[in-house]
């Protein structure tokens, strides 16, 4: 089976909220909103499917926007995923989700539905917008009675770090399947990332123990552990060992950019990552995608240019996150501001 490449695909920035964070319209809350026509939309699709057959992986794309169910032509391309049965995910918002949508996302190959929690009531309402807290912990019911797998994201910030041992327990009570958290990456109008790496690494240490407390009690929701920090935490309990075989020149894990993944935006514009705000490498109008791979990507796959984790034995499976590194100075091959690995004897290289 060839192995997936992920495509996180814009196609449209309209949305039905103006989220506090969003980096769409963080620098320009009256923008007027950018979305691809259909005839772009197939000269997307196009180039994604021939980079696959470049490069012998199969596509795998996360739909989203903006609120990508708001896009006039939503349904007209998901009639040709499923035409040419090509798995996805929707990263979305819940306010359009009744039962039939549900249903038809599922039978047009719809195997996720992600959503966001950034708070507790009063916190996520102020975040986004006033009823979207009970409104999304509602829908998860319904995304789970078509038989997609509900998704709950929570993007941390120096503003809701006290609430998420709240936010898992209210999302575990509503039944969702996955939960994970994110760190918020700070825009152009907001450089500051207040967190420091003994509050975050006490964050994991947390949520560590509800994970493990609710994993015992049989809880189905999966705790996935996305931050690469979470590796350096491993190892630092001594759950995470360095293979004896790992090879050196070899990467085995840690950030997917400049490896598995690309993002298109509703302009075309193509990103490494749409996290790190200045990785623009081209347009999927204008260029090949795996042109870009081999070219303009490099850039982002030069290991040795890591200011800390290149000296760190963890390199190969954790790098944290460059995204996060990156939004405050522009430099994607920066210290992470939240990694806390110079306290641990022994881990990095002098």
């Amino acid at each position: 089976m060839k192995p997936y490449f992920s495509f996180q695909w814009h196609i449209t920035d309209e949305c039905d909220q103006r989220c506090k964070h969003c980096y769409i319209f963080a620098e320009n809350t009256h923008k007027c909103p950018d979305f691809m026509n259909i005839g772009q939309m197939d000269m997307v699709l196009e180039n994604c499917l021939d980079f696959c057959d470049t490069y012998g992986r199969q596509p795998y794309f996360y739909l989203t926007g903006g609120d990508p169910i708001l896009h006039p032509d939503f349904w007209t391309l998901l009639d040709k995923f499923k035409e040419k049965k090509i798995p996805f995910t929707i990263m979305g918002n819940p306010f359009h989700l009744t039962e039939e949508v549900c249903k038809k996302l599922a039978d047009c190959g719809c195997l996720r539905y992600q959503m966001s929690i950034d708070g507790t009531e009063k916190t996520h309402d102020w975040f986004r917008k006033p009823g979207s807290f009970k409104t999304t912990l509602e829908k998860v019911a319904i995304i789970n009675g078509a038989g997609i797998r509900s998704i709950i994201m929570t993007t941390v910030s120096d503003k809701n770090i006290d609430e998420i041992p709240d936010i898992i327990d209210a999302v575990v009570a509503a039944g969702a399947n996955v939960y994970a958290f994110a760190r918020y990456c700070p825009t152009s109008d907001d450089k500051e990332n207040s967190i420091s790496p003994k509050r975050y690494r006490k964050l994991l240490e947390d949520c560590d123990n509800i994970y493990r407390s609710y994993e015992e009690e049989g809880c189905e929701t999966y705790f996935n552990r996305k931050d690469h920090l979470w590796t350096l935490f491993d190892y630092e309990k001594g759950r995470f060992h360095i293979p004896a075989d790992a090879e050196p020149e070899m990467i085995y894990g840690g950030c997917n950019c400049g490896n598995c993944h690309l993002t298109i935006l509703p302009t075309g514009d193509v990103y490494a990552c749409r996290r790190v705000q200045n990785s623009c490498v081209g347009n999927v109008f204008s260029d090949k995608l795996s042109d870009l791979w081999i070219n303009e990507l490099e850039q982002y796959r030069n290991y040795d240019n890591f200011k800390k984790c290149s000296k760190c034995k963890l390199l190969a499976w954790c790098r944290g996150c460059p995204a996060v590194a990156c939004s405050s100075g522009g430099d994607f091959y920066a210290e992470d501001p939240q990694c806390w690995a110079d306290s641990l004897e022994g881990l990095l290289i002098k």
